[in-house]
C-alpha cells in the first residue's frame, strides 16, 4: 500500500493505492482556509496543510479498511510557487504566500527588468519570470517585512514543507523547483546569481535545500508521526513534487503526444517533452518534469474559481449550473466574459479585472452568464494550448482532470473548443495518485528493482471509457467563431498582451 497526498489551494486530498489490486482503495479530503485580500494577498499557514493531511489521511484509511502497518511509502504533491520561510530552529516565520498571490506584481516587474527582460530571463533561467513565482515573494518580504526577511534560514516550497514535517529532512525536487524563478531548468541547478539581485550577502543561497531527482527518497517518516499515523517505522517518503508534475505522472503523461489539462481552481495545460523545448513562446513555462524530462506548461489564474463564483452569485447548485449551460447556445448569443477575476498569467495580465461584454436584454439571463464564464475560462486555456502547439507540443489526446472534468457539459465543451479527443482517468485525484505512484517507483528503486515509471503508469493509471468526449464538427466551428470574438475582446481591452487569433 502507498499513500498519495495532494496539498492544493482549497484543501488536501489523500489516496490509498493498492498496487496488488492496481486501484485506489480509499480517498480522503480536508479543506483549508485561505487569506484573500483585495490587494492581491493570498496566504495560508503551513500548519493548516499538515492538520488537513492528518484528517484526510485518516478518512482515506477508514474508507480503504486497511491495516496501516502495510503502508510502504508516501508521495506528496503540492501547489507550486508558494513561499515557506523557516528560522534557524526550523520554525515557520510567517504565513506562506501562494501561487495565486498578486501582491508581488511590482517586485516581479522589477526583477524581470534586472534580468534583462524576457530574453534575459530565458537566457539565465530557461523561462520567463512570472508573477506568482517564488522569487518576487522574497523581494516583497525584504521590502515589507525586513525583520522576517532577516530571520530566513530555510526556503521551502509547500510540498517541501510537508515532506519536512513528515521526515524532519529538508530537500526539494527538480520539477517543483522549476517554478521558483531562481532555478535553471536546463541544468537542473539553483541559479544563485538571480538570488543575489535581492541579497548579495549569500543569505538566500545558503537557505536553499538540496535538490533530489524524482526517483529519490527524502527519508523515513519521523518517529513522532509513526505512532500518530499508525505506520511501521520504515515508511519512505519520496521526493514528491509540484502538483502539475505529480498530475502528469497520475495521468501517464510521461511520453510525447498526450496533453494533460486540469480544470481546477486555476487552469493548467502541460505535456511531457524528452528534451528542453527550444522555441518557446514567452507565456510557456518550460518546467522540468519529475521523471527526468521537461513539462512545458501554461497556467491560467481563473478556472473553477471563476465558475464557482458565478454559480454562487446566482444561487445555483452544480446540477442547475450545468443544465443552464447545456440549454444556452454556443457563444451565449454575443455575451463574452473576460474572466480575469484574479488577474491573469496567460496572457500575462496580472492587474487585469473581469469584464462582461455584449450584454443586452436577450442575453442577460442566468443561463447566458453561466455559459459565458465557462466559455471564457476555457477560451483562455485554448489560447494557452495554441501557445504550446506553437512551441512544438503535439496534442493528439487531452487527459482532463480537476473538479471541472466531472461535468459532462464541460468535458464536451473542452473537446469542441480544443478540437481534440478528451479522456479522463478512473481516479479523478491525478496529483495524489501521481504522488503514490512516485512513492512506488522510489520504493522499488531502493529495493534494487529496475522498474520503469512507464511500466508502473501502464498498470496503475486507467482511463474511464465512459467519460471520453470526441469533438463534434458543428460545435467546433461555432466555438471557433466565439473564440475569435473572445480574442478580439482581449486585444481591445488589453493591447499590451499582444493577443492575436490563430492556431499552430
Amino acid at each position: 500500500m502507498y499513500v498519495g497526498v495532494d496539498c492544493g489551494t482549497q484543501g488536501t486530498k489523500v489516496v490509498i493505492l493498492d498496487t496488488k489490486q492496481q486501484k485506489v482503495r480509499g480517498e480522503g479530503y480536508a479543506p483549508h482556509a485561505l487569506v484573500s485580500e483585495s490587494n492581491g494577498c493570498r496566504e495560508q499557514s503551513p500548519h493548516w496543510w499538515t492538520d488537513a493531511f492528518v484528517l484526510a489521511y485518516h478518512a482515506a484509511v477508514e474508507q480503504a479498511g486497511i491495516d496501516t502497518r502495510c503502508i510502504r511509502g508516501i508521495g506528496v504533491s503540492g501547489q507550486q510557487h508558494g513561499l515557506v520561510v523557516l528560522d534557524r530552529e526550523g520554525q515557520v516565520i510567517r504565513p506562506a504566500k501562494l501561487w495565486c498571490d498578486t501582491q508581488t506584481v511590482p517586485e516581479n516587474a522589477e526583477l524581470l527588468a534586472m534580468l534583462g527582460g524576457e530574453s534575459g530571463s530565458i537566457e539565465q533561467l530557461g523561462l520567463v519570470l512570472a508573477t506568482g513565482y517564488t522569487l518576487s515573494k522574497l523581494l516583497w518580504l525584504k521590502k515589507n517585512e525586513p525583520e522576517n526577511f532577516a530571520n530566513i534560514a530555510h526556503i521551502l516550497l509547500p510540498h517541501d514543507y510537508i515532506n519536512y514535517w513528515l521526515t524532519g529532512q529538508m530537500a526539494t525536487e527538480c520539477g517543483d523547483a522549476s517554478g521558483t524563478g531562481y532555478f535553471d531548468v536546463r541544468t537542473r541547478q539553483w541559479n544563485t546569481d538571480v538570488l543575489s539581485l535581492i541579497s548579495s550577502d549569500g543569505q538566500l543561497a545558503d537557505a536553499l535545500p538540496p535538490i533530489l531527482s524524482g526517483q529519490q527518497s527524502i527519508g523515513r517518516v519521523r518517529k513522532e508521526l509513526v505512532q500518530a499515523l499508525g505506520l511501521s517505522d520504515s515508511v519512505i517518503v519520496s521526493s514528491g513534487g509540484g502538483d502539475n508534475m505529480m498530475g502528469a505522472i497520475g495521468t501517464a503523461n510521461i511520453e510525447d503526444g498526450m496533453v494533460t489539462m486540469s480544470l481546477g481552481t486555476s487552469g493548467t495545460i502541460y505535456a511531457y517533452s524528452s528534451a528542453a523545448p527550444s522555441r518557446l513562446h514567452p507565456d510557456v513555462a518550460s518546467f522540468c518534469s519529475s521523471n527526468n524530462g521537461w513539462l512545458p506548461l501554461i497556467c491560467t489564474m481563473n478556472l473553477t474559481s471563476a465558475a464557482n463564483k458565478m454559480r454562487e452569485t446566482l444561487g445555483l447548485d452544480l446540477e442547475a449550473f450545468n443544465q443552464l449551460i447545456a440549454d444556452t447556445p454556443i457563444g451565449a448569443e454575443g455575451l463574452t466574459m473576460l474572466p480575469f477575476l484574479n488577474g491573469e498569467r496567460v496572457p500575462a495580465l496580472p492587474d487585469a479585472t473581469g469584464s462582461l461584454l455584449g450584454l443586452n436584454m436577450q442575453n442577460m439571463t442566468p443561463g447566458h452568464l453561466c455559459r459565458a464564464v465557462v466559455e471564457g475560462t476555457t477560451f483562455t486555456l485554448r489560447y494557452g494550448l495554441d501557445r504550446l502547439r506553437e512551441s512544438g507540443v503535439r496534442s493528439e489526446t487531452i487527459c482532463l482532470i480537476g473538479g471541472g472534468a466531472k461535468s459532462p457539459v464541460w468535458r464536451q465543451l473542452v473537446a469542441d473548443v480544443m478540437n481534440t479527443r478528451v479522456v479522463c482517468p478512473v481516479s479523478s485525484e491525478a496529483a495524489a495518485l501521481g504522488g503514490a505512484i512516485q512513492a512506488v517507483w522510489c520504493d522499488l528503486h531502493e529495493q534494487g528493482q529496475d522498474v520503469s515509471l512507464a511500466e508502473l503508469c501502464s498498470d496503475l493509471v486507467v482511463m474511464n471509457d465512459a467519460l471520453m468526449a470526441e469533438p463534434q464538427l458543428d460545435a467546433v466551428q461555432a466555438y471557433e467563431q466565439a473564440y475569435r470574438a473572445y480574442l478580439l475582446a482581449v486585444a481591445a481591452h488589453y493591447p499590451e498582451a499582444e493577443v492575436s487569433y490563430g492556431t499552430a
